[in-house]
């Protein structure tokens, strides 16, 4: 499928099936085990993500790329960053929104609609976490590409990684693409990624974060 396909398919998952479990999943609502997994997996790898980025970010703008319910987006804004908060999903955004410290709205502009848009202007750095699994690798490699030509200094961004268990899912999903309305992740191979993506920058692996049922691998592509 191609990326608009694709993302038609994102946008209409995310705004009219999985809102409310997305809304509870980012809460400190209580979860099914398998979700407290994929929460805590989470939390793990935006903290990694996070990591990546100076404690003081007061006069630098960064793009949270597939901001769902704001959870990154607010740590970007404490720590003094200018903040373009971007989803596909019209619902999240309004959740983000709301949950929001108010003494940090001023710091935050939220968008609805889609993250590689021009529109959304120049940036110091780029957060795409978990925004880019269900694209085919051509479609990372244009998607990280366009970012780049408006990034100064650093994109980190996470994938489903090749594994035995999120292959075996893949190719489940395959079989039932009607029956299951989500998308289905697109594993892809880190090492043949980051190569494909050293003549965009300096590609750095982060490394993989499993928790139970999730599982994903941060890069970082820097100027």
């Amino acid at each position: 499928m191609t990326y608009e396909v694709t993302r038609s398919r994102v946008e209409t998952y995310f705004d009219r099936t999985a809102t409310q479990v997305w809304e509870r999943l980012t809460s400190d609502a209580p979860v099914s085990r398998i979700r407290e997994t994929v929460r805590k997996g989470r939390d793990e790898m935006r903290a990694r993500m996070m990591a990546r980025l100076p404690t003081d970010l007061r006069g630098a703008r960064v793009l949270d790329a597939g901001c769902g319910t704001g959870l990154m987006t607010a740590e970007l804004a404490a720590r003094g960053a200018e903040v373009v908060a971007v989803d596909i999903s019209p619902s999240l955004i309004e959740i983000a929104g709301r949950r929001l410290p108010e003494a940090l709205a001023h710091k935050v502009r939220f968008v609805a609609g889609d993250m590689l848009s021009r529109d959304l202007g120049q940036f110091d750095h780029v957060m795409a976490m978990d925004s880019l699994i269900y694209y085919a690798e051509d479609d990372i490699r244009r998607a990280i590409d366009i970012l780049a030509l408006r990034t100064a200094r650093s994109i980190v961004f996470t994938v489903p990684p090749r594994t035995p268990l999120l292959m075996a899912m893949w190719q489940t999903g395959k079989l039932f693409p009607r029956a299951d309305r989500s998308p289905v992740m697109v594993p892809q191979g880190t090492r043949r990624l980051a190569r494909a993506l050293s003549d965009t920058g300096t590609v750095s692996d982060l490394g993989r974060v499993s928790v139970g049922f999730y599982i994903s691998h941060a890069l970082e592509v820097a100027a």
